[in-house]
Parts: structure tokens; sequence; C-alpha cells
């Protein structure tokens, strides 16, 4: 008699989570839709180069990361039902159709850590040229700093010595031109 009272039990409660199975499936597809940015969505098959460097033809470096079209279809995710299920689906009363769909569900999440190292190692690689190219950008810009930073006495004490020797110039100029004036008056 308690076995009976189980089988009921767990029924209502299989019962009771088709519903959220079917509404977890239909949560993932729609979030695989919704995860665009800027017009791309890896999550549903697009692709997103990204260059690294202006220039092009055989000098252009980028990195081309090609998306996967996810949807629980896709990953092979049935829907769940209370009765005799169909193709696509699974009977969640039936302890042999649940095996077989827990299966599915370990290859999917298989699949789906796969997706995920292969987008992490992409995105560490992209991280690593936008840190590259951030120390770049700030050793340059130290360096044209450098180049225009004057230290404004030690400028100033260079004026002076041009201007001296300017001067000095001058007089010498004009000593030189008295010298001859006065070797012609002889």
């Amino acid at each position: 008699y308690t076995t009976g009272l189980t089988q009921v039990a767990n029924s209502t409660i299989r019962t009771n989570l088709v519903n959220q199975f079917n509404d977890l499936r239909t949560q993932m597809d729609q979030l695989a839709k919704d995860a665009g940015f800027n017009g791309i969505n890896l999550l549903g098959g697009d692709k997103l180069s990204v260059v690294f460097n202006e220039k092009t033809g055989n000098g252009r470096t980028k990195l081309d990361i090609q998306g996967a079209t996810l949807s629980a279809a896709n990953l092979g995710i049935p829907t769940a039902v209370n009765g005799t299920a169909t193709t696509g689906q699974f009977n969640i009363q039936n302890d042999t159709d649940l095996n077989t769909t827990m299966e599915g569900l370990t290859g999917a999440l298989s699949s789906l850590r796969s997706l995920a190292s292969t987008f992490g190692s992409n995105l560490a690689v992209v991280q690593v040229r936008n840190d590259f190219t951030k120390e770049m950008v700030t050793t340059l810009k130290a360096g044209a700093d450098n180049l225009v930073l004057a230290d404004s006495n030690e400028e100033g004490a260079n004026l002076l010595a041009l201007n001296t020797r300017q001067q000095l110039s001058q007089t010498a100029l004009s000593l030189a031109a008295q010298a001859d004036q006065g070797v012609l008056r002889l």
C-alpha cells in the first residue's frame, strides 16, 4: 500500500515538474536569442571579426570568432510531456525516457562547456591584445610628452647662451670691419 502512495506522490511531483522543465527550455531559447550585442549574436550563429590593426591585405591581423546557433532543439533537449511522447518529446512519467533525457542533457552541457571554452580562449586573446595596445599607447604618449616637455631653466640658459654668441659674433664682425677700414686709411 505504501508503494502505491509513493508512486502517486512521485507521479504528482513529476506532473508539476513538466511545466517547470518546459519553462526553463523556453527561457534558454529566449536567452540565446537575446544574447546579442551591437547587432552580433554569437549564440545566434553570427560571426564576429576583431581587427587588431588598420592595415589591409596580408598585413591585416584579425581574429574571426564563429558563433553557434543555440536552442534547446539544437542541443537535443526535448519537450517534457505528461503522457504519450511524440518526436522531440519525452514522457516525464517514464523512467527510461527520463534516463535518456538525462544523458541528452549531459551531452548538451558538454557542448555548452566546449563552446564556453572556445569563447573564453578567444576572449583571452582579445584581452591580451587590448592590454598590449593600452600599454603601447601609454608608452608612446610618455615619449611624446618627453619630446615636447622642456625644462624652462635649461631652455632659458640655452637662449641666453645663443644671444651672447650672436652679440659676440656681431661685435667681432664689427671689429673686423673697422680693422679693414683702418688698414685702408693707412
